[in-house]
């Protein structure tokens, strides 16, 4: 069935955890790893996406980490989600270039075109800080 990505499993953690720690704490990837139980180095590959996005903002120095580049009443799981994987796509037929072979007589297409839009939608209205009100 669907299934998340595992760096997207560790951007989602690490940027509840800079929002529980609070804008003006800088947080390093080696601590990040350690309260959350990942990879340090896979982890670096997620905030490097997030930074790229502006969702994070690196610091940098002696006394240098990562930190929320905007309020978690800003931040959506899907900006995250698209950070981090690229815009959604659950079936070939919904990337521009469609390569499957049935898609002229598919009958699911339009289903599975909502199913995905329903998905994002989901995740664009959950913010980071509805995640740790909620479900912290």
């Amino acid at each position: 069935m669907l299934q998340v990505s595992r760096k997207f499993e560790y951007g989602l953690h690490a940027v509840t955890y800079l929002a529980m720690k609070g804008p003006e704490q800088v947080v390093t990837v080696k601590e990040l790893a350690a309260e959350i139980g990942f990879s340090q180095v896979f982890l670096a590959k997620a905030m490097q996406s997030l930074n790229k996005a502006g969702i994070t903002r690196s610091v940098q120095g002696v006394k240098g980490g990562y930190t929320l580049a905007r309020p978690a009443e800003q931040i959506t799981v899907a900006d995250i989600g698209v950070a981090i994987e690229g815009e959604p796509h659950l079936m070939r037929c919904s990337q521009e270039n469609c390569q499957c072979e049935i898609e002229s007589n598919c009958t699911h297409k339009g289903y599975m075109l909502n199913l995905q839009k329903r998905i994002y939608d989901l995740l664009a209205e959950t913010t980071v800080a509805v995640l740790l009100e909620r479900y912290l």
